[in-house]
């Protein structure tokens, strides 16, 4: 996300003196009740759905997970850069390309 977006995040919960209910634990489980929602607009078909319903549940998860990397004093390219570095140790594009099994399983 741009600065703006964050910035924007942040002053909404700053506004509305919301820091004492984002705990970490608050905030994670916020992020799976939003994912679940996100779940269930797929929940009957896999490639009808709405996209304005998803896009709305998608910006939840995001707002929530930004909220957890602010109260865990996190940055958001740190630590995806770090998990891909981990992801292409544990999973050679040699051995992955075109294959859906679990890295566990090539």
């Amino acid at each position: 996300m741009n600065k703006e977006t964050i910035d924007r995040i942040r002053k909404f919960s700053e506004d509305r003196d919301w820091d004492q209910f984002h705990g970490p634990a608050n905030l994670a489980k916020s992020i799976v009740i939003e994912a679940a929602e996100l779940l269930e607009c797929f929940q009957w078909c896999d490639d009808n759905f709405n996209l304005q319903h998803v896009k709305e549940e998608l910006a939840d998860v995001l707002v929530y997970s930004q909220n957890l990397l602010d109260k865990l004093g996190l940055d958001a390219d740190e630590i995806v850069n770090m998990k891909m570095d981990q992801n292409e140790a544990k999973c050679p594009v040699e051995k992955a390309k075109g294959s859906a099994a679990k890295y566990t399983e090539l």
